[in-house]
C-alpha cells in the first residue's frame, strides 16, 4: 500500500516537473526567440509590412485599400477619386456578419465561374468604368487595352498590386487630374514596377499603395 501511494506520488510530482519545463520551454522561451529573431531579422515583415509616409503609417505592402472620393448624401456606392492610381475591384470580400462592433476586414473571392451572368455583368460594367474614367483628351482607351487585373478581384480580394499594364493605361488620367507631365508619371510607375520573384516566379507587379505615395510627393512638388 505504501509503495503504491509512494509511486504515485513519485509519478505525479514527475509530470508536474515535466508539465512545468514544457510550459517554460514552449510557451516561454520558444516564442521569446522566435519573436526575438524575427524582430531583428525581419523586423518589417514582422510588425505587418507598414508602410509609412509624411511620419505616420498610412497602410501595409501586403493588403489593397481603395481610393475613393467621400459619400455625397444618399450615395451608397462611392466614386474613385481619379487623382490616384486604382487597385483591382475587390467584389470578393465577404461581409462582417459575427462581430459588428469592429469593421473588419474579410478576405475571400467570389467562386462565380466564367460564364455566371453575375460576374459577367460585373465585368462588363468594370470595363466600361475603365474606358470612362481613363479616357481624357487626346487619349482613348478602347476595349481591347484593358488588362484582366483592371476588372476582376483576385482570390482574397485584398491584392494590393496591379499589372504594369494597367498602371500604365491609368498613366494620362492620372497626370491630368494632377497637373504632372505624362512622361513624369510614367517614369514613377517605372520605378515602382516590380519584376518576377527570383527572376521567373509571378509576373511583374505595381504596388498601387507606394506608388501613390510617391505621386502625391510628386504633386506636391509641383
Amino acid at each position: 500500500m505504501n509503495n503504491s501511494v509512494s509511486n504515485t506520488v513519485r509519478l505525479l510530482g514527475a509530470g508536474l516537473r515535466a508539465l512545468l519545463v514544457l510550459t517554460l520551454v514552449t510557451g516561454v522561451i520558444y516564442p521569446l526567440v522566435v519573436t526575438g529573431v524575427a524582430q531583428a531579422v525581419f523586423n518589417g515583415k514582422a510588425n505587418g509590412s507598414q508602410v509609412s509616409a509624411e511620419g505616420r503609417v498610412v497602410g501595409s505592402s501586403l493588403i489593397g485599400q481603395s481610393y475613393n472620393l467621400p459619400l455625397k448624401p444618399g450615395q451608397e456606392t462611392p466614386e474613385p477619386d481619379l487623382k490616384w492610381f486604382q487597385g483591382r475591384p475587390a467584389n470578393g470580400l465577404g461581409e462582417n456578419t459575427l462581430n459588428t462592433q469592429y469593421q473588419l476586414i474579410l478576405s475571400g473571392a467570389t467562386n462565380l465561374a466564367a460564364d455566371n451572368p453575375e460576374l459577367v455583368e460585373r465585368v462588363r460594367a468594370a470595363q466600361a468604368a475603365v474606358i470612362k474614367d481613363n479616357s481624357v483628351p487626346g487619349h482613348t482607351v478602347e476595349r481591347s487595352d484593358i488588362p484582366a487585373d483592371a476588372v476582376t478581384s483576385s482570390g482574397s480580394g485584398l491584392d494590393p498590386h496591379i499589372s504594369p499594364r494597367y498602371a500604365e493605361l491609368q498613366v494620362p488620367r492620372v497626370a491630368r487630374e494632377n497637373g504632372l507631365p505624362v512622361a513624369e508619371v510614367g517614369a514613377l510607375v517605372d520605378r515602382h514596377t516590380e519584376g518576377r520573384t527570383l527572376g521567373f516566379i509571378g509576373e511583374p507587379r505595381v504596388n498601387v499603395l507606394e506608388l501613390n505615395i510617391a505621386l502625391k510627393g510628386r504633386a506636391q512638388r509641383s
